[in-house]
């Protein structure tokens, strides 16, 4: 007679093991740091390739992708979290900004970055792409404050229409 610790044929435990976990966990490691050396200098490039070393192109360049990255990841975000009420939802919308925003951030990376592939990448900006990091920085906080300033817009907007449609109902029934 069979224990009642076995299992029966056909019904398997599809829990997740501790070796998938750990080999999970390792992959992402070597993956981080395999990003850590490449995507600043690729990203770097890219962008020295596209200003050719003009201090207008670099400029013009960082306040596109600042401002452009910036203002689309947080539209997605103000308007998915005013729909989405699930964590598992806020948490894919969340990633779709993160991915959205993602050349501002390898940007931020490469300034903030203490590897020499941050260190590499910071010098060919300088030489490929002058003006491109502080300006991109100028177009992320215009972004920001833009997305801001609609958002205290749209809430007046709104509080201004409850208190007029409150206003009215009150005329209505204190009329004879």
């Amino acid at each position: 007679m069979a224990s009642s610790d076995s299992a029966s044929p056909g019904t398997e435990d599809h829990g997740v093991r501790p070796v998938t976990v750990l080999v999970a966990l390792g992959l992402a490691v070597l993956g981080l740091f395999v990003a850590s050396a490449f995507v600043p200098r690729w990203w770097s490039h890219r962008i020295g390739n596209q200003a050719d070393g003009s201090f207008t192109n670099g400029i013009g360049l960082g306040l596109f992708y600042g401002f452009t990255f910036t203002l689309v990841a947080l539209v997605v975000l103000f308007l998915g979290l005013r729909r989405i009420h699930s964590w598992k939802g806020r948490i894919f919308l969340l990633a779709v900004a993160v991915l959205i925003a993602s050349p501002n951030l390898i940007t931020l990376g490469i300034v903030l970055g203490p590897g020499s592939a941050a260190h590499a990448g910071e010098r060919t900006l300088d030489v490929d792409a002058p003006g491109f990091r502080s300006s991109s920085l100028v177009g992320a906080i215009a972004a920001a404050l833009l997305v801001l300033g609609a958002g205290l817009l749209l809430r007046s907007l709104r509080r201004a229409k409850e208190e007029s449609a409150r206003l009215r109902s009150e005329r209505e029934v204190s009329a004879p």
